[in-house]
């Protein structure tokens, strides 16, 4: 497996190398040795997946109380996949990294706590598979707005046409107006 560094230090893309051959393909997605060698210890608790048509923008997704480390990696489809820097105490504190993470490409992303996520899908159907670090508490469930002006992220959208959002995502708070970390 191979690490990228992204702009944001924490944040890593991961790019598993494998095993193609006649009958199809095999590839490890996680290893713990791995992971504790050139990202950080960890445990995954929990494993969450979803499946979203295409236009759907789903985020920008955090836990204020329990932060949760999340490793992405998509099963089928393409996604436009963002992380964004929500600890006030970070010299990199509201700036976000993007990468298109592809049933093709197979990359994954590696978002530790701190940080919001958020994706845009760009087929027909993806689908998304999110390990965490802490399990899912909706009491610290926070949404950043999605078009944030002061985050301002560049998101691929078909022109004209605003995303699929839930009333969730469509109600998050300004970055001015949102709980983030220290």
């Amino acid at each position: 497996m191979k690490v990228i560094d992204t702009e944001l230090p924490e944040v890593k893309i991961l790019e598993p190398e494998p095993f193609i051959d006649h009958r199809g393909f095999f590839m490890k997605i996680f290893n713990e040795k791995f992971f504790e060698e050139y990202i950080a210890p960890l445990k995954f608790v929990e494993e969450d997946h979803s499946g979203s048509y295409h236009n759907v923008l789903r985020g920008l997704h955090y836990q204020i109380n329990n932060p949760q480390g999340k490793l992405i990696t998509i099963t089928s489809g393409e996604i436009f996949d963002v992380a964004v820097d929500l600890r006030k105490s970070s010299p990199n504190f509201k700036k976000w990294v993007s990468v298109v993470l592809s049933d093709k490409n197979k990359r994954e992303i590696w978002i530790p706590p701190g940080f919001a996520h958020g994706f845009y899908t760009l087929t027909p159907w993806a689908e998304i598979v999110y390990r965490t670090t802490e399990f899912y508490t909706p009491q610290n469930d926070r949404t950043l707005l999605w078009n944030d002006p002061e985050v301002n992220v560049k998101w691929p959208l078909i022109k004209d046409i605003l995303p699929v959002l839930s009333t969730k995502d469509g109600n998050g708070k300004l970055l001015k107006d949102a709980d983030c970390f220290d």
